[in-house]
């Protein structure tokens, strides 16, 4: 017993900050998902699953679901490419290329805020971008363009952050794995296909994982940039629909239950993803 106490003495305070940060604001929002609550009216009403139902139903829920689906794929692929080629490029030492590491790094630290706040200057219709190309693009005025614009936003400041995943992971390939390699006369792209690319296995694991969430849960971006549109929710995502419902129509009860499925489908989405990836981790 007097063994069993020792574990539970250090891990209490982790575990105390865990319930009162995390699983208390979870159970919290799942009793006001059962009611018809609001920020005004405390006698709120039991309604059960109506909110749910209501969701399921509503053509808003369902189009902030694609579109959070459509951004979260953008964000997924494009900073694991970038990710892998940058590390490429970054695998050598020398001062240049310390210089350069954090150099792409640098964007994962900054405010998203922030981030956003220079992209929107850089991506207005009279903008830098526009300016540099001599286009006249409406990045984050068609509704075409704006959500790749936004995924690119942040698959911008999220390529920092894989790139020195992958590089860690380039970093433990074995030298002598390469060096037999191109003994046997294997080429650059064959050197990397069946030696370097396996090695990256896990690397690819926590970046897709994270790369996942990051996207079903992006906000921020959002909000500054185009702030869910331009037009009828063609950039509204599920993060934004949750602020919009609670606090711009005051419908507390509606909004817990869509943060509720939003969490959900991040846990199974992410559960089924990493196990998917881990299987192939082993595989390779």
């Amino acid at each position: 017993m007097k063994r069993l106490s020792y574990p539970l003495v250090f891990a209490a305070p982790g575990l105390v900050v865990y319930a009162c940060f995390v699983l208390a604001p979870i159970l919290i929002s799942f009793s006001y998902s059962l009611t018809n609550a609001d920020l005004f009216h405390t006698d709120a009403g039991f309604v059960g699953i109506g909110n749910y139902l209501t969701l399921l139903g509503d053509s808003g829920f369902l189009r902030s679901l694609r579109v959070t689906t459509i951004l979260t794929l953008i964000i997924v692929i494009l900073p694991n490419v970038g990710g892998v080629a940058v590390a490429m490029l970054l695998d050598r030492s020398g001062w240049l290329y310390n210089a350069l590491r954090s150099v792409f790094f640098v964007p994962v630290v900054l405010s998203s805020v922030v981030v956003s706040v220079v992209w929107m200057a850089m991506l207005q219709d009279e903008g830098l971008i526009n300016q540099l190309f001599g286009t006249h693009i409406g990045w984050l005025s068609d509704p075409g363009l704006a959500l790749y614009s936004i995924g690119f936003v942040i698959s911008w400041q999220m390529l920092g952050f894989c790139s020195v995943v992958y590089l860690a992971g380039l970093q433990g390939v074995p030298a002598s794995l390469l060096e037999a390699a191109q003994i046997d006369g294997a080429g650059p792209w064959r050197r990397f296909r069946q030696v370097i690319w396996p090695m990256l296995a896990p690397a690819m694991t926590l970046n897709t994982v994270m790369l996942l969430i990051t996207g079903f849960k992006a906000y921020d971006h959002v909000q500054v940039l185009t702030a869910g549109g331009p037009g009828l929710g063609t950039t509204s995502t599920l993060a934004l629909n949750v602020i919009q419902v609670g606090f711009n129509e005051n419908r507390t009860g509606l909004s817990s239950a869509l943060a509720i499925i939003m969490l959900v489908i991040i846990a199974v989405v992410s559960s089924l993803v990493l196990r998917v990836l881990k299987r192939r981790e082993v595989d390779l």
